[in-house]
């Protein structure tokens, strides 16, 4: 029997308050996330890590006890996913800035014997900042031990309908709740983690595939005149980022009288971005706005119809391009 390695991409998080300063240093070295010539980037990626070690990283950390939650999720996904695919396959978990990074789970596979590989980002959408920066770290492990094995990699599944599907649901459950609490017509919003507009128009299509599922989610809802927009959240330093932010649609809603649902759509499990940031610091801004009802619709996780898809989607393979041809930073076009 064929023995298949699925490996999943993950960002990675912190396993401990100490990890906490190393794992920003390891982010923010990455060229992808900042371009600078390596003196340079070095320089900055020591500064900004040692600065939000100690403040806003370290604090919202600190909320979950020191420690990201993002290895265990990705894990048990990795598991039902296992489960799904059925014999001759095996899932691994790669995280990108924390460990078990690439040279370990390449030396992993290898030993394990694995006949093909399958590299599937837990990115539903495209980024080179996220799945073209897991990629490339996963090529340049295999290229230092001589890893040659035949290798696929799922750039990315925006439209997927497993996807499409559970989010539709979690995002149904939530809503529901704020109908029953009494709330008419509550505006969906579908936060995504933003990006610099410089990343963008060099050609990358994260923006244009966020806003496909957005549009797909609200479709297969099937709400009559739903209420919702997408808006981006986790600025971070001088650039300008593309919009609206969390922080202004939420101000929007304040002036509309609106109750609201937010589904982080390009998360498919939780961590401290979900569970910090909307759970708690947004919340908060949107009580002091003034807004009444504020509920959250929980990540697809390992609800069924996600894991059916991704099983899928190791199983079928994609073979078609889904970013118009302006989208240049697609390792589909690379």
């Amino acid at each position: 029997m064929e023995k298949v390695a699925v490996v999943l991409f993950n960002l990675g998080g912190p396993d401990s308050p100490a990890a906490v300063k190393p794992f920003l240093f390891n982010f923010f070295m990455d060229k992808n996330i900042i371009a600078l010539p390596l003196p340079f980037r070095f320089l900055l990626a020591k500064l900004i890590s040692n600065r939000r070690s100690k403040r806003e990283a370290g604090e919202s950390y600190g909320e979950l006890g020191g420690a990201s939650p993002l290895l265990a999720n990705s894990q048990e996904q990795a598991k039902a996913l296992e489960k799904e695919l059925g014999a001759g396959f095996k899932v691994f978990v790669c995280m990108r800035y924390w460990h078990p990074m690439a040279d370990q789970i390449v030396r992993e596979v290898q030993d394990w014997g694995a006949d093909r590989v399958v590299l599937l980002p837990l990115y539903p959408q495209f980024s080179t900042t996220t799945t073209w920066s897991s990629l490339g770290a996963w090529e340049k492990a295999a290229h230092e031990v001589g890893f040659e094995t035949s290798t696929t990699n799922l750039c990315c599944y925006p439209l997927d309908e497993g996807f499409i599907k559970a989010s539709a649901a979690q995002v149904m459950k939530a809503y529901k709740a704020a109908l029953k609490d009494g709330h008419k017509a509550p505006r969906l919003l579908f936060s995504a983690h933003g990006l610099p507009e410089d990343i963008i128009k060099k050609g990358d299509p994260y923006q244009w595939q966020c806003e496909q599922s957005a549009a797909k989610i609200a479709e297969v809802m099937g709400v009559k005149d739903l209420d919702w927009q997408i808006c981006y959240q986790s600025r971070v330093g001088p650039k300008k980022w593309i919009g609206p932010s969390l922080d202004e649609a939420l101000e929007k809603a304040a002036q509309d009288k609106k109750a609201v649902v937010i589904y982080p759509h390009a998360f498919t499990q939780e961590h401290v971005e979900t569970l910090v940031e909307l759970d708690i610091e947004y919340k908060e801004m949107a009580e002091e706005l003034g807004i009444e009802g504020y509920y959250r619709a929980g990540t697809v996780g390992a609800h069924p119809d996600f894991i059916t898809g991704l099983a899928e989607l190791v199983k079928k393979g994609q073979k078609t391009y889904l970013c118009p041809e302006n989208f240049k930073r697609c390792c589909q076009r690379s």
